[in-house]
This record gives structure tokens, C-alpha cells and sequence, in this order.
């Protein structure tokens, strides 16, 4: 069976469906149905529903990591789903702040864990790799190796009275395994896409990446990093680059013109078929 991968939620919509700032994605294949993040708030229960997708079929829901736009859907697609099992890192539940200036407003899951497990939830919390099924796993916690990949100093931790800076550790992604190789599909990829896919490369022993898609973070990055990160995914061999969400129009201006026709806006309503 071939993979399908349907994005029910993203800032920009194609015709019939709903746009809303977050990202949440549908992965389907022999084994296992598994939504990557729930988006801001209705649009992914919305949008499945336009697309005529039975949220009550799916197996595993898997937070990138626990920022609003992200798991503010959650207990409306809980509500279709049932029980079903959540895989997100241990750090999703450390209250996360947005800070601007003065300015701090709280970026975080925007529900109590009681009443998302009342609903069905399952919490599987960890930090390594977690296989959710032979052809689908999770990176867990992404390791950060270049010297240009740098999170956003904008995002901060609340511990007890004091603001942190985030080091995005619940950050992390899903690696879906096809006969052409490997599918990578990101959240925010806030810890950087290029260390995500070095990171991918060490656990599954430098299996082939041939499609990216979701968040890249880049509309905070430097010219220069927006560069290399280009050079570098340019060496990957990529047939599919869907970039959405955070991605910033000048960056995904700038890989459209790297990448020629191996890019795409991935928004809502995307249905993408890898064999």
C-alpha cells in the first residue's frame, strides 16, 4: 500500500478547506494511521471532515512538540479519536512562554493533562526514538550539531517565577519508512531541519531521505543560514521538499529557487501519495 500523507492543517489553505496558523498532518499507511499535531484550534477537525477523513481510525497521534499551534486541536480531535496512545517528550508539560520585550504570553499546551487523558489519551512520554509500527518512528529528542541552527531566543521556559530560554528538547519529528526510502515529516523543526535530518541519518544508519516536509523555522533565520541549510539539503538527493507552517516567505522563496520542481507550498488540504 502506498503512503498517503494528507495535511488537514496549515497558515494557508487550498480551495474548500480551512487555513489557521499551526500545522497538523495525516500519515497513512499499511500498518498505522498517525496524525502529527492537532493544529491551533478547529481546523483539523474541520478540514478532516471536508476531506471525508475518519479521525475515529487513528491509531497514534504524535506531538512535535507542545507549542499551541500544535496542540491546541487536541481535545477536539481527542473527541473523535477516543483512546487513543499520545507520543510527545516528557518537557511537553513545562509551562512555555512567547516573550516580547516585556511582553510574556503563554505558548503552551492550553489544557490540563486530566482532562486529555478523560477524553482517551494514552501519554507515551519520551526522549529517545519511539517505533510506533515497522515503517513509522519517531526521532525523539533531536541532537544539535551545526554551528548555524540556533533557536529562536524569543521562546522561553517558566521556571517557578523566571523566564528561560527554551532549548526546544521536546522538539521532534516523524520518519516514515517507504520502498524509496525514507519520508521525514517535521513540526516546527525548531532545533534546526538540518540537525533533524543529521539526527535521522545516525539512527537509521544513514538510510536514504528522499521527501521532507512540514516546518523548517526558518523565518527567524539569517540569510546565511537560510544558505547553508539549502546547501546542505541540496546533498540529501531530495525528490519531495513541502515546506509549510513556520517556513517565512522569503526562505521558502529562496529554496523554491534552489530546489526548482522538488519544491512545494505543502499547506492544507496537500494529499501527497509515496510509494
Amino acid at each position: 500500500m502506498p503512503v498517503r500523507i494528507t495535511t488537514l492543517s496549515e497558515n494557508t489553505a487550498q480551495l474548500g478547506v480551512l487555513a489557521e496558523w499551526g500545522l497538523s498532518i495525516l500519515v497513512e499507511t499499511e500498518s498505522r494511521k498517525v496524525l502529527l499535531d492537532t493544529g491551533m484550534s478547529i481546523s483539523a477537525v474541520h478540514n478532516a471532515d471536508v476531506l471525508g477523513i475518519d479521525l475515529s481510525t487513528v491509531d497514534t497521534i504524535v506531538l512535535s512538540h507542545s507549542h499551541i499551534d500544535h496542540t491546541g486541536g487536541l481535545r477536539d480531535v481527542l473527541r473523535r479519536t477516543g483512546e487513543v496512545e499520545v507520543v510527545a517528550h516528557p518537557d511537553i508539560w513545562i509551562p512555555k512562554y512567547v516573550v516580547f520585550g516585556e511582553l510574556q504570553r503563554y505558548a503552551g499546551i492550553p489544557f490540563m493533562r486530566e482532562e486529555l487523558e478523560s477524553l482517551g489519551a494514552s501519554f507515551k512520554l519520551t526522549k529517545e526514538p519511539y517505533k510506533i509500527s515497522d515503517d513509522i518512528m519517531t526521532t525523539g529528542e533531536v541532537a544539535m550539531t551545526t554551528d548555524y541552527e540556533q533557536i529562536d531566543d524569543r521562546l522561553c521556559l517558566k521556571v517557578g517565577d523566571e523566564m528561560i530560554p527554551d532549548p526546544l528538547a521536546d522538539d521532534l519529528a516523524l520518519v516514515v519508512k517507504t520502498e524509496q526510502g525514507l519520508a521525514l515529516i517535521t513540526g516546527c523543526a525548531h532545533r534546526g531541519i538540518v540537525n533533524t535530518v543529521r539526527h535521522v541519518q545516525s539512527i537509521t544508519n544513514g538510510e536514504y531521505i528522499h521527501t521532507i516536509i512540514g516546518g523548517t523555522h526558518l523565518h527567524v533565520g539569517s540569510p546565511e543560514r537560510i544558505e547553508k541549510t539549502a546547501a546542505e539539503l541540496k546533498e540529501l538527493g531530495l525528490q519531495r521538499l513541502g515546506v509549510s507552517h513556520c517556513t517565512g516567505f522569503y526562505p521558502a522563496a529562496a529554496l523554491a529557487r534552489e530546489f526548482g520542481d522538488v519544491f512545494f507550498l505543502n499547506n492544507a488540504g496537500t494529499v501527497l501519495t509515496l510509494d
